[in-house]
């Protein structure tokens, strides 16, 4: 069954302005596509995450009793943040573009709304981590994931040049977008505004200019510690690159039952992993990229980092 994602959310909504928009943006970003979306009426909702399932006690002698048994659960709030991107252009130089102010705003409509697709895209991996992600916006992977117990470490050595593959598991119970407001994003229209565009030097001149701002409430939900793995230290260090191995040592971290809708990787690890294969056709070509391990796509992403600390 396919799980809607936020292109289902915006046609949900039939907010035609955004809907060509965003679905050019999120073709490239694969979680952003492969992810399950659910839209929410407010900003925030708590969840019960259960870290650990009751065992024992389930057999007894007759005549005997057995003590009462419960699982443990961590109950989370997840959150919708404001995210809000603008664009500004004076008006004299947008009315002489070649073909028109209307073209040149929808050239800039669409180039707002990729990036933004591409910050909320890292946001999804680095949550508030003050170098690759953003403090004001909400917890990603990074945040959220079990550290201790789901995770492989590579051992990259060298400092600055490190990535991390992530496994994840979406679903309503798993990882899954949250889009608050019920879901809004809205594009609004360029506006002629009245703005000071150099308000160190010169904060008293003032243009007309064409106005446009992108605004949304988007959340990430990690609703159970197994859903998702991390592979960390991944570098240029010899030996140190992605592997079949790393890929099954993390998948070997699921629970029984529980296999990872997708591995995301940056194009570096994906050519990690392809020189770590031994060719096996009979023309000794070399091996080709991979498209999957164990049955599970590996997607490649641009959010994810190449120059991650070994620290992260």
């Amino acid at each position: 069954m396919t799980m809607p994602n936020i292109l289902d959310i915006a046609k949900a909504n039939g907010n035609d302005a955004v809907v060509g928009l965003i679905d050019e943006a999120i073709r490239t970003h694969p979680e952003l596509t492969l992810g399950f979306a659910r839209p929410i009426k407010g900003l925030n909702y708590r969840t019960l995450i259960r870290t650990g399932v009751p065992t024992g006690g389930a057999f007894r002698n007759a005549n005997q009793g057995v003590a009462a048994v419960k699982g443990t659960y961590e109950n989370r709030l997840v959150e919708c943040f404001i995210f809000n991107k603008r664009w500004e252009c004076d008006k004299a130089v947008a009315d002489r573009f070649e073909d028109g102010a209307e073209a040149y705003i929808a050239l800039e409509a669409s180039g707002i709304v990729e990036g933004g697709m591409q910050d909320v895209a890292k946001q999804f991996y680095y949550g508030r981590n003050a170098t690759f992600g953003n403090a004001a916006g909400f917890p990603g992977l990074l945040d959220a994931y079990d550290a201790t117990n789901m995770v492989v470490d590579a051992g990259g050595t060298t400092d600055g040049v490190a990535s991390s593959v992530w496994l994840v598991k979406f679903g309503p119970k798993d990882t899954a977008w949250v889009w608050g407001n019920n879901g809004a994003m809205e594009m609004g229209d360029a506006r002629e505004e009245s703005i000071t565009p150099d308000p160190t030097n010169a904060p008293t001149a003032r243009l007309t200019a064409y106005v446009q701002e992108l605004l949304a409430y988007p959340g990430l939900q990690v609703g159970s510690l197994y859903s998702v793995v991390r592979i960390k230290k991944l570098t240029t260090d010899a030996d140190k690159g992605l592997t079949d191995d790393l890929i099954y040592q993390a998948l070997s971290k699921f629970p029984a039952g529980v296999v990872p809708d997708v591995i995301l990787c940056t194009r570096r690890s994906l050519e990690q992993l392809r020189t770590s294969r031994t060719a096996t056709n009979q023309t000794g070509a070399p091996a080709p990229l991979p498209t999957e391990v164990g049955g599970i796509p590996v997607k490649v992403t641009d959010a994810i980092s190449n120059t991650e600390t070994l620290a992260l």
